[in-house]
């Protein structure tokens, strides 16, 4: 049964490999980068960073 004013939506179709595996590639622009390993804490991990970086907003990549 049809609803008046509605339309069918096509999902764009994926391919039969699905999402890439492996590395893929970030563009990312900031003030400063840091390279760290990631310690044991418990049942995580944990990375210190500067304190002056509290407060602002900052993006993680695994890059290993």
């Amino acid at each position: 049964m049809k609803v008046p004013g509605t339309k069918k939506t096509e999902h764009p179709k994926q391919s039969p490999a699905g999402p890439p595996k492996g590395k893929v590639k970030f563009e990312v622009y900031g003030e400063e980068m840091i390279e760290k390993r990631v310690k044991q804490s418990g049942n995580s991990g944990r990375v210190y960073l500067p304190p002056d970086w509290i407060g602002h907003h900052v993006k993680i990549i695994r890059i290993d």
